[in-house]
């Protein structure tokens, strides 16, 4: 039997990393991104980590851990740009890649030695072109299996390579404390712990039956197989991506329809752009609402042909808006995103004899041209340039 060699990499405080190149005065200083009165924390600096800052945690409880830390919007287009091209760098020596997110991705390199040299050596190397290329660090792990590799990357980081060999698997695993686990958290960890189960090693030296009796039949089993580091899991090239969408939340929970259909049309203008970007069409249109109160609702609507145009998919957005009859409930947030994507080459968009010769489609894409040549704010809707400024955006 052939034992796979995989790699795990994953980039080391993604989101902030990128800010930082844009920014290279505050490295080295706390740095979290996310909105910096209301929203949650997308990504923060070792040095903001240090503080107590963690990705989930609500802005307001990070800046009274790090008052000095410095917060930056999201970028999600130059994640997704910096995403790509990493991926691109990996299918240099595979074209065997999972990207698991945005920030990391399996490579199978079983079929890869023979070509590149050791593990080791191509995980170096992936390592040292990403730096060059996009000015940010990534932490990899080698392994015989998925879970093995992702488990040494976490012990890489910051910026380094952990290797664990195939004969010692259960050498590396079994020290480690249950919370190390893939698929293991604060509750699943608590259960364990009133077990008496704290270590890997005791996971794996408790019989499987009770295991299973504990946790039910799949996942017991499945705790117990990890524990020894069998994981029969293959790397699969992602799928295309299903959807493309943008959400924003309001500084201030608002009940003004107003605001709220100027919102929606400029995360429809947003979502329309990155499709034109990606060269990509949807049919769907789902329209997200956040309340006041946490509660969240979501609504689809299909049109009779996919499409990129702005005017199109905000028009359907706010059909479903209006049909929700929500009577001025309080929203925090919104959002758009388009479905049922193809490629714009792929699909074909019957004419109606009513269309203009050029209509919003080109009028976009000259916009597009603008924005892309003179900044975001070459060009802008009018009925966008007024706005309570929100404090997160995806």
């Amino acid at each position: 039997m052939t034992v796979r060699t995989i790699l795990h990499v994953d980039m080391d405080a993604f989101y902030a990393s990128v800010a930082l190149r844009t920014r290279p005065e505050l490295r080295g200083t706390p740095v979290i991104v996310g909105g910096s009165t209301r929203g949650v924390v997308l990504s923060a600096t070792y040095e903001a980590r240090a503080r107590g800052v963690r990705s989930g945690m609500s802005s307001t409880q990070a800046r009274r851990l790090a008052p000095q830390a410095t917060f930056v919007p999201p970028d999600f287009d130059s994640y997704a740009a910096v995403s790509r091209a990493i991926v691109a760098v990996f299918q240099t020596v595979t074209s065997v890649v999972e990207s698991a997110s945005v920030d990391e991705a399996f490579l199978d390199l079983t079929g890869s030695v023979k070509m590149f040299g050791t593990p080791a050596s191509i995980g170096e190397h992936l390592r040292a072109v990403v730096a060059d290329e996009q000015q940010i660090t990534c932490s990899v792990g080698i392994g015989p299996s998925k879970f093995v590799a992702k488990i040494a990357s976490r012990a890489a980081k910051p910026d380094g390579l952990v290797e664990v060999p195939a004969d010692g698997v259960v050498a590396f695993l079994h020290p480690l404390p249950v919370e190390a686990m893939w698929g293991v958290g604060a509750a699943t960890a608590e259960k364990l712990h009133r077990l008496g189960l704290y270590t890997v090693a005791d996971l794996a030296h408790t019989p499987r039956g009770t295991l299973q009796r504990a946790f039910g039949p799949q996942a017991g089993a499945m705790l117990h197989h990890l524990a020894w580091g069998r994981d029969a899991r293959r790397v699969n090239p992602r799928e295309p991506e299903r959807s493309v969408g943008s959400q924003e939340t309001f500084s201030v929970d608002t009940d003004d329809p107003d605001l709220v259909r100027r919102e929606l049309l400029r995360m429809a203008d947003r979502t329309a752009a990155r499709m034109r970007k990606a060269r990509l069409l949807g049919r769907t249109v789902v329209v997200s609402l956040r309340f006041a109160d946490f509660s969240e609702l979501t609504r689809s609507a299909t049109l009779t042909a996919a499409t990129d145009v702005t005017e199109e998919i905000y028009a359907q957005a706010v059909s479903i808006y209006e049909r929700l009859g929500l009577q001025r409930a309080r929203i925090r947030r919104v959002g758009v995103r388009v479905e049922h994507l193809v490629e714009a080459g792929q699909a074909y968009r019957q004419p109606r004899l009513t269309d203009p010769e050029r209509g919003w489609r080109e009028a976009e894409e000259a916009v597009d041209a603008a924005v892309g040549k003179f900044g975001p704010a070459a060009v802008q809707r009018a009925a966008l340039t007024r706005r309570s400024p929100p404090s997160i955006s995806a």
